[in-house]
């Protein structure tokens, strides 16, 4: 029988390319975004494809309720996506701007997984992947609300992993380092939005440095991997026997995974801060 899968966030990057390749092996992928222009889009490339607004509350009801109408009430799989950056230092980040990031990053991702595990309970099997970071272990400087959450999400992700031991649902958390996306470009309407720079005791550390890796584009990073390589790992979590709880994908997220295990907090300050 072919098993189903939600992915959401397949307007484009790593939800685009997760998609894609599941389909390719056999999955029936229904695939979700945000804006109903990319829902269309979708649905063109010959997906069937729901509305689904981590921000929105009834959008998460009411994508989970059409997904589950489209493969009549089962699904094997979710693999929560989506996720958006808002940089900027932690003394800049106003109350309002964590109250927007976490209300898709964290609490849209843990309403869907709440809607879904009554689902795949019924059915007596499912497999939950949830899109972390290697900034859900380790901090980076300007990306604080991203990291907040990461982190949090990484402990919903833990403690849910423990409590479904007794249970046919097994939990796996992505852990990525830079892996090509559109995660850079997105988060400059929520920068504007969000941080008053010029005001800032910082502003010249965002002029000289923020501001440039921000609006510039400078190629890819030293280590960035294509979004097959999530794709890779994506695979062995809803097909292995035994998936692993968690997988890290590139080079930087394998090495500061390490050192977050082994150095004092010092040390692993001082290795960050040095870049």
């Amino acid at each position: 029988m072919t098993k189903s899968i939600l992915i959401t966030g397949c307007s484009s990057g790593i939800g685009a390319c997760c998609a894609r390749g599941l389909r390719a092996r056999g999955w029936r992928v229904i695939a979700s975004a945000r804006k109903a222009a990319d829902v269309a889009a979708l649905r063109a490339d010959g997906f069937e494809a729901v509305q689904l607004d981590y921000a929105d509350p009834a959008s998460v009801e009411t994508g989970l309720a059409n997904c589950l109408e489209l493969t009549g009430g089962t699904l094997d799989a979710l693999f929560s996506n989506g996720a958006f950056g808002i940089p900027g230092a932690v003394e800049d980040l106003p109350r309002g701007a964590l109250a927007e990031i976490f209300e898709t990053n964290v609490f849209g991702v843990h309403d869907l997984t709440r809607r879904v595990i009554p689902v795949m309970r019924a059915q007596g099997h499912g497999r939950i992947v949830q899109h972390s970071s290697i900034l859900g272990l380790v901090t980076l400087k300007w990306r604080a609300a991203y990291v907040s959450t990461k982190f949090a999400l990484e402990g919903l992700t833990d403690t849910l992993r423990l409590e479904m031991r007794d249970t046919n649902i097994s939990i796996s958390t992505l852990n990525t380092g830079p892996v090509t996306s559109k995660i850079r470009q997105n988060s400059i309407p929520l920068f504007e939005k969000w941080i008053d720079w010029e005001n800032s005791a910082r502003a010249d550390q965002y002029r000289n440095g923020l501001l440039k890796r921000l609006y510039e584009e400078r190629g890819p990073d030293p280590f960035e991997l294509p979004p097959e390589a999530v794709l890779k790992k994506l695979v062995h979590a809803l097909e292995a026997p035994r998936p692993k709880p968690r997988y890290y994908i590139t080079t930087p997220s394998y090495f500061m995974s390490t050192a977050k295990r082994v150095l004092p907090t010092r040390a692993l300050d001082w290795l960050i801060a040095k870049g």
